[in-house]
């Protein structure tokens, strides 16, 4: 299953760049596109310890200064206390410093999460949830094609969990191919 929300993801961003090639190079400021993957860690509210797994990431460029960002984090890798989140997030990203090498940016997302009971402790099961996220974080033009991501902290809420929601945070660092 997440097989198939890695391929989807990948064939959107790549049916996308195609169409955004259509705009002069010269005349933008940013690339249109870029495409990441990331090393995440969260503090689930949930559990004592940190969960930790990884997050793919995307953002379209429509101005020099505002894009819209989708990603997808999986922190159920590595889970001390048997639990696992994965969320599905989209939405606007505003950068609000831009140099010529770094770039610090905020967002507002939206979306679902899934929350995952695991074995040994617990009987598997996942329930659904809606999910609102708002986070800020910093990268690094690295090169022409890529970008590091040198931290993103995103404060997440999850009002439907019982009994009172859930409010983890998740940090994650990677790197992005920029097209």
């Amino acid at each position: 299953m997440k097989l198939v929300h890695v391929v989807l993801v990948c064939v959107v961003t790549l049916t996308l760049s195609g169409v955004l090639r259509a705009q002069a190079l010269p005349t933008a400021s940013r690339s249109p596109v870029q495409i990441g993957i990331a090393g995440s860690i969260a503090s689930s509210d949930y559990g004592l310890d940190y969960i930790k797994g990884f997050t793919l990431f995307g953002d379209l460029n429509f101005s020099r200064r505002l894009s819209v960002e989708a990603e997808f984090h999986d922190t159920s890798l590595s889970t001390p206390d048997n639990i696992g989140e994965q969320t599905y997030l989209v939405g606007p990203r505003y950068s609000i410093a831009l140099e010529d090498r770094a770039n610090i940016y905020v967002k507002a997302l939206g979306g679902i999460g899934r929350f995952t009971y695991e074995p040994p402790q617990y009987l598997r099961r996942s329930y659904t949830y809606g999910v609102a996220a708002a986070g800020a974080g910093i990268e690094f033009r690295a090169s022409s094609h890529f970008n590091v991501r040198a931290i993103d902290i995103e404060y997440q809420t999850w009002p439907g969990f019982p009994p009172h929601g859930l409010t983890p945070i998740v940090t994650t660092i990677g790197i992005a191919y920029v097209h």
